[in-house]
This record gives structure tokens, sequence and C-alpha cells, in this order.
């Protein structure tokens, strides 16, 4: 008789960890907003499932310009956004929309073209003044913007602006789209375009295009992480976020972001610690 009390007993406490369990054990599930080169490149790939099966955080990602990325932000549509313009990153804190920002990594920007040059920027380190090469060229050639509001497009007009030219007419090519697209209309027109170094390479086998351009200090490329603030918007889930910004920060994450390769070359250095 007792040991069928003891029988019983056991069997309703594992019936009732049966119904408990699956509350607990549920995937929480966060939204990050970043930019196409990081998700262009494979990097979020394998960035995110070692974090995600150590916390049972799902990171569902929004992968847009940088603009788009951190308008998501400080609509609250996303709990945090990972992207590579500082100017607006650091009004994105300041406005009261961003917490916690922090470096993650970096690259470079780069301009390729194709092979021949027509334009012959080959010979330009200054970005400004290739860029102006590209807009007085004799002969016809194509500049493919991205025209989306990334950070990359932001990067592109600061260098125009550098020029002191304003780029228009059926030379300036402006597609509304991301890194990799507009890589692949600066291809299919033997075109120039001003490019993430990271993107490039993950995309180089599709293309004919060089890096004709790099080296300017202006082309420094960083990214940081920014948490939602949930004292403007309270339904955003900062605990998470702030667990994928210490992941995406530790040692462990800037080990895989620097071990990351494509066709044997790093595409972004951790500089978080």
């Amino acid at each position: 008789m007792k040991n069928n009390i003891i029988i019983r007993s056991i069997l309703i406490i594992l019936a009732l960890i049966t119904c408990v369990t699956p509350i607990y054990a549920e995937d929480v599930t966060i939204k990050l907003a970043t930019t196409t080169s990081t998700e262009n490149s494979g990097l979020l790939d394998i960035l995110l499932p070692p974090f995600q099966e150590k916390y049972n955080i799902k990171v569902d990602v929004v992968s847009v310009g940088t603009g788009a990325a951190i308008q998501l932000g400080e609509n609250g549509d996303v709990d945090v956004v990972l992207v590579h313009a500082r100017e607006a990153e650091d009004k994105m804190v300041a406005d009261g929309y961003g917490i916690n920002r922090r470096d993650v990594m970096y690259n470079d920007f780069i301009i390729v073209g194709p092979a021949d040059d027509p334009a012959g920027i080959g010979i330009e380190i200054d970005a400004a003044s290739a860029l102006s090469k590209i807009a007085s060229s004799e002969k016809l050639v194509h500049f493919v913007s991205r025209g989306d509001n990334s950070g990359t497009h932001m990067k592109e007009l600061e260098l125009w602006k550098s020029a002191g030219i304003e780029p228009q007419g059926n030379w300036y090519l402006e597609i509304g789209q991301g890194m990799e697209a507009a890589l692949l209309v600066a291809n299919e027109n033997m075109g120039y375009v001003l490019a993430d170094r990271g993107t490039y390479l993950a995309t180089k086998d599709k293309l004919d295009l060089v890096i004709l351009s790099e080296g300017d200090a202006r082309l420094f490329n960083p990214y940081g992480i920014i948490a939602v603030n949930p004292a403007v918007h309270p339904h955003v889930k900062y605990m998470e976020a702030m667990q994928l910004i210490a992941w995406i920060t530790s040692i462990e994450g800037q080990k895989i972001i620097g071990e990351f390769k494509v066709q044997g070359e790093v595409l972004f250095f951790p500089n978080a610690i």
C-alpha cells in the first residue's frame, strides 16, 4: 500500500511537471533590425544560433538600411538595432529612443568598378577625388547609388558633399535597394559603386568588379548595437535585448565575429573589447 502511494505521488508530480514545463521552455522572441551588409555577408547565420541555443531567445532579423533600421527602433517596432552610421546612432540615443549603445566591429568602405576603370580612379586613395573623376569622366560611366538612406548611402552622400558635387543625370543610378543589389546592378552596367568590404567579398563570386579605391580614413566603417529604450516603448523586450548585446560584445561573440571569413578573408574586425 505504501509503495502504491509513493508511485502515485511520483506519477502526479511527473504529470504536473509535464504540464508546467512548456510554459517555461517556450522560446522568447526578440526583433533585431540590422543592415543588409550584416545579413548579406552571412555573419548573422553563425553569430545568432549559439546565442539562441544558450539563452532560449529566438532572434527575428529585419534586414534593411541603417536609416530604416533606426526608424524601426524609434517606432518601437523592434527591440534592438545593429547598424553602421555613428552620427545617426548617437542621435537615436540623444533623442532618447535608444540606450546602452556598444561598439561591435568595423570594416571599411571601398569603391569598386570595372577592371578597365574608364574613369581612371584606380590611383586615387582620396575617395572624394575618385567620385569627382567618375562624375567628370569624358567617357560615359555609371555610378550606382543605393539611394535608401542606409549607412552606406549616408557615407556616399558625405563623400559627394566633400567633392562639392550634387550627383544627377543619366550616369547616376539611384536604385533604392540593399548593398548586394547595388553591386549586382553596378556589375550589369559595368559601373562604379561604394560598397562595404564585407558585402563585396561575400558577393565577389557573382561580380566582375574589382576594388579601385580604398584606404581613405573617411572610409572607416564602424558598427554599433543599441537597445530600444523601454522608457519610451514599455512593450519592448529590453532585458532580452540586453542579453543579445552582452552576447555579441562578449569574448565568445567577438571571437565568432573575428573568425568569420569568406574566401579566406576576414569580413569584420571585432572592437567591443
